[in-house]
């Protein structure tokens, strides 16, 4: 496998999935030169650390600087904060490549996810593979799926997520990339129900507060490519992202924003959602507007994110639109 990844240019992959193989709370992944050794449960004693750094090292016959962010909440409550997590000292240039594409990687910045998933490198692959010329990137996070859309002739990249910080790293992502940002590949900070709402030509809905700005005026439009990766609960003044109960309040309007014989790469990242069901919904979600759903393809996960059950954590899912 790593063989493999090396030779598309790929120094950003799993190491090690804690949940699958005998250490449920414990990931250790490569983002370029780093070692990012992540822990949700017990922390790991330093001698622990130095021995998985230099075993790796050692496997793959270079020197990665070990960072280990111990995400279990924090002793005052809540998530963690990065006084509670190791000091990794200062880091080396933090970039990494995947599918010759480069990203930012920097194992410490202001949340606490990294800034590039790895489990979705199956999706941003069948981006580059699609090469649709329209693309609208919903919770587009750090933008890795608009950048795989722009570097494979994408003519209009729509990305649209509420962090200025998660954005302000898909500038940087662009600008590695030498892609421009500007009316073709767009940063668009922003709520995606009105985004999305509005492209489909529904109402906004939801309850919008007479303090927090007025929405983002965008034209009903179509696109060639939608792609839909929420979170599992979010709340706005919009409306309520819940992918375990009611996906359909999301991929209703992404039906409606597709273009006929268009794709919908959609994802469900809820370990207790059963992914046929979850598609069933899709595809009734879809009937109800009119549209229908000619073609479903399971992305399955690549090798280095195992699930010896076939029931995979993460779902993802290519829909063809008509």
């Amino acid at each position: 496998m790593l063989n493999r990844l090396h030779g598309e240019e790929t120094n950003c992959y799993r190491l090690f999935h804690g949940a699958v193989e005998g250490f449920p709370g414990c990931s250790i992944d490569r983002y370029g030169d780093i070692l990012l050794i992540q822990t949700w449960r017990e922390p790991l004693e330093p001698q622990t650390l130095d021995l998985i750094s230099s075993e790796i090292g050692q496997a793959l016959g270079c020197h990665l600087q070990p960072v280990w962010n111990h995400r279990a909440p924090s002793r005052l409550g809540g998530r963690p904060s990065f006084n509670d997590w190791q000091d990794p000292g200062p880091f080396s240039e933090c970039i990494g490549r995947e599918l010759g594409i480069r990203y930012d990687v920097c194992p410490r910045h202001g949340g606490a996810d990294p800034l590039l998933f790895l489990d979705f490198r199956v999706g941003r692959r069948r981006i580059r593979a699609a090469a649709a010329h329209s693309v609208l990137n919903l919770f587009a996070y750090t933008c890795g799926a608009g950048i795989a859309s722009a570097l494979a002739g994408a003519h209009e990249v729509w990305n649209v997520d509420f962090s200025a910080g998660a954005l302000a790293v898909g500038t940087r992502n662009a600008n590695l990339n030498d892609i421009t940002v500007g009316q073709d590949f767009r940063l668009i900070r922003e709520d995606v129900f009105p985004v999305i709402r509005q492209c489909a030509g529904l109402p906004l809905g939801g309850r919008l507060s007479r303090k927090r700005r007025q929405p983002l005026t965008v034209p009903r439009r179509f696109f060639d490519l939608i792609v839909l990766d929420p979170p599992r609960w979010a709340k706005s003044a919009f409306g309520t992202v819940d992918v375990m109960r009611d996906y359909a309040s999301l991929f209703k309007p992404a039906v409606l924003a597709t273009r006929p014989s268009g794709a919908i790469l959609a994802t469900n990242n809820v370990a207790a959602v059963n992914a046929d069901d979850w598609v069933n919904t899709m595809v009734r979600c879809a009937k109800k507007t009119g549209r229908s759903i000619r073609s479903v393809e399971i992305l399955e996960p690549e090798p280095d994110f195992p699930s010896p059950d076939g029931r995979p954590a993460t779902k993802i899912a290519w829909l063809i639109v008509d």
